[in-house]
């Protein structure tokens, strides 16, 4: 019996319409009092515009856009699909999973369809969870979707929060195969860190208790990324039997750009084997690897054949870093 494996065979993307310029949210910001710039933005993390969405879309609706766009570069139909995972923080109810309502939306009912929590890593592990179930034989074709609406839970009057966030979806199909697609992974979390970066509300008698929007510690978040992003990249080239020089192209999560700089530095990467959307996607929580992934495929940056390493970094503390052959 031969071995199986998993492999990537189409990405997609969902982006609202609305596009928002640094120079857009410094007015916004400037008619509450709240001082910024377009320079002062750029300088610290890279971002010249993001995606907001409109009142009324939802999580699903982009994760759906996503689904669709991977679906039809792979080749493939909904009902090809028998496993669709998704990784949000901002889902659009507290239950039915944003999965289970993709799968409505895409008609692809019966397959198995759940949410992974891991916000800004929630694609890493959501990958890393639908390749481990496609390796055992338990499922053939499955829908990874990053998706996040984290405009919804940004506080408006703190700029060091709101101007890093954007809107957005990105998904790939993964599809056994007896060729090694996905070749090391690793996942990592330390919990001891949760209060660096966090969105502590709740519901509890139809009320939200404690703080329902995002905070966070931005100098802890950057050391932690830096340092935890750099070991885990070794340490999944050291898996697969690889070296750095090997490598072709690093798709980080799109946090920052002093971040993905530092790690391809680590790396001895030279900074043209960085795949860079931040600019136009700003910190996309768990859509931003996929959103990356998909950008550098369509534009031709990553073909086939190549070392590609996707990495995740966020909330929890969550991080990982997954290795494929393109």
């Amino acid at each position: 019996m031969s071995r199986l494996y998993s492999k990537i065979t189409g990405t997609g993307s969902g982006l609202p319409q609305r596009i928002v310029s640094n120079d857009e949210l410094a007015r916004e910001l400037g008619n509450r009092g709240i001082e910024t710039s377009d320079e002062w933005i750029v300088a610290r993390t890279g971002i010249r515009q993001r995606y907001v969405a409109e009142p009324g879309i939802t999580t699903a609706e982009l994760g759906t856009r996503a689904a669709r766009a991977a679906l039809e570069a792979a080749g493939r139909v909904a009902g090809d699909i028998d496993l669709i995972v998704v990784g949000t923080s901002t889902p659009d109810q507290i239950f039915p999973s944003t999965a289970c309502l993709i799968q409505g939306r895409l008609g692809a009912l019966g397959c198995a369809a759940f949410d992974v929590q891991a916000v800004c890593s929630g694609f890493v592990y959501a990958l890393t969870a639908a390749d481990a179930l496609i390796r055992t034989g338990a499922h053939r074709r499955a829908l990874v979707i990053g998706a996040e609406l984290f405009s919804r839970i940004l506080d408006w009057n703190d700029r060091t929060t709101c101007v890093l966030f954007g809107d957005g979806a990105g998904a790939v199909v993964l599809e056994a195969s007896s060729e090694p697609g996905l070749l090391a992974s690793q996942l990592k979390a330390d919990g001891s860190q949760a209060g660096v970066l966090c969105t502590a509300g709740r519901i509890a008698e139809g009320r939200v208790e404690g703080d329902p929007f995002l905070r966070m510690d931005g100098q802890a978040v950057f050391k932690l990324a830096v340092s935890v992003l750099g070991t885990s990249a070794l340490e999944t080239l050291r898996q697969a039997k690889l070296d750095p020089a090997q490598l072709d192209w690093l798709v980080p999560h799109q946090a920052n750009i002093r971040i993905l700089k530092a790690t391809a530095r680590r790396l001895g990467l030279p900074e043209e084997r960085l795949v860079v959307t931040v600019d136009r996607h700003a910190n996309t929580s768990a859509a931003s690897v996929p959103l990356a992934l998909d950008d550098a495929v369509r534009s031709g940056q990553i073909t086939r054949g190549q070392h590609v390493l996707l990495q995740g970094v966020g909330g929890g503390f969550t991080w990982g870093s997954v290795l494929v052959r393109w």
